[in-house]
Order: C-alpha cells, then sequence, then structure tokens
C-alpha cells in the first residue's frame, strides 16, 4: 500500500468493483470524460467491468484509492501505457462524486508519481486530460507536472470533440 498525506493506494479488491461501477462508470457523462474508451452499458459483475484486474503483472498498474480520514474507498488511480525500454508512464484517477473538492486528486497524483519514480524507476510520467478539467490541470499542476501542450480536438466526448492538455513531469523534477 502506498499512503500519502490524504489518500492510500492500494490492491483493487473484489468489493471495491460494484461501487466503482455504480459510482464511476454508470455515470455516463463523467466516463465519456475521464476514458478514451466510449462508454457502453455493462450488467453488473460483468467479466468486461473495467475496474476487474485482468492480470496482476500486466500493464496498467491499477490501484483503489481510500481516502485516509475515513477509511473509504474514495476512486480509481492507475499508471498506464507504462514503457519500460523509454521508461515512461501515463497516470490517471477518478474520484467518486461524494469524493470531489476535498484535495485528494493532487495526493492521488503524488503518490502515482512516488510510485512511478521511485518504486518502478521511470524517468517519464505523462498526464492526458480535457482542456476544460480544471480539477485534473490544479492536481497535476500542484504536484509538479508541467504543461507541454495542447492536442487540438484529439477527444470525441459527448457528441464534440475537444481538446486534450499533455503535462509531463520527469524524474530529475520529482520533489517526493
Amino acid at each position: 500500500m502506498l499512503r500519502g498525506e490524504l489518500v492510500a493506494l492500494r490492491a483493487r479488491q473484489d468489493s471495491d468493483i460494484p461501487v466503482l461501477e455504480a459510482d464511476l462508470h454508470s455515470d455516463v457523462v463523467t466516463w465519456s470524460r475521464s476514458d478514451g474508451r466510449p462508454w457502453r452499458p455493462l450488467p453488473a459483475g460483468s467479466d468486461d467491468s473495467p475496474y476487474k484486474i485482468r492480470n496482476s503483472r500486466d500493464d496498467p498498474a491499477v490501484f483503489s484509492v481510500v481516502e485516509l480520514a475515513s477509511d473509504e474507498l474514495a476512486g480509481d488511480a492507475s499508471l498506464w501505457k507504462v514503457d519500460p525500454h523509454n521508461r515512461s508512464a501515463h497516470l490517471g484517477l477518478s474520484l467518486r462524486p461524494s469524493f470531489r473538492g476535498r484535495g485528494l486528486g493532487t495526493d492521488v497524483v503524488r503518490a502515482l508519481c512516488r510510485y512511478g519514480f521511485e518504486i518502478r524507476g521511470l524517468n517519464r510520467l505523462q498526464v492526458e486530460t480535457l482542456a476544460d478539467n480544471q480539477a485534473m490541470l490544479r492536481s497535476a499542476t500542484q504536484a509538479g507536472f508541467t504543461r507541454e501542450g495542447v492536442l487540438r480536438q484529439a477527444g470525441w466526448v459527448n457528441g464534440e470533440f475537444v481538446d486534450e492538455v499533455i503535462l509531463g513531469q520527469l524524474a530529475s523534477e520529482w520533489f517526493g
């Protein structure tokens, strides 16, 4: 388990899956804004659940986010598209609606950086987010990421093309 100041990142438990499906996947608008895959309905307990761990040795490294103050499941976080040759990866997170706006996002990003830089020995971490996702832009920036550019109309979200912002951080910039 990785501990931050406000959150812990731990292995996904089977009991987490229905909660994440109900609070994150069932919200079509939020899912469409936070995941590059198109939303599709899934029955509860489906083997196709995006929250099920397929193979714990494969990319991505998936975590459940637990708020330390309440010891409650707060969301989902991952290091994905891990490239061991170039020592780089992407990171992402999604918090349950009742846990948003509490400053947990920045702590999750910092914990993912610690995992990527200190434990996995990566050199570069990257965040891609929608240009209007102020919460993720703020969390990444507060965790030391630098805005590197904009991919114009790179995402198809809820019937329109939207810009994506790329942020990056190098191991030499990590202040963990």
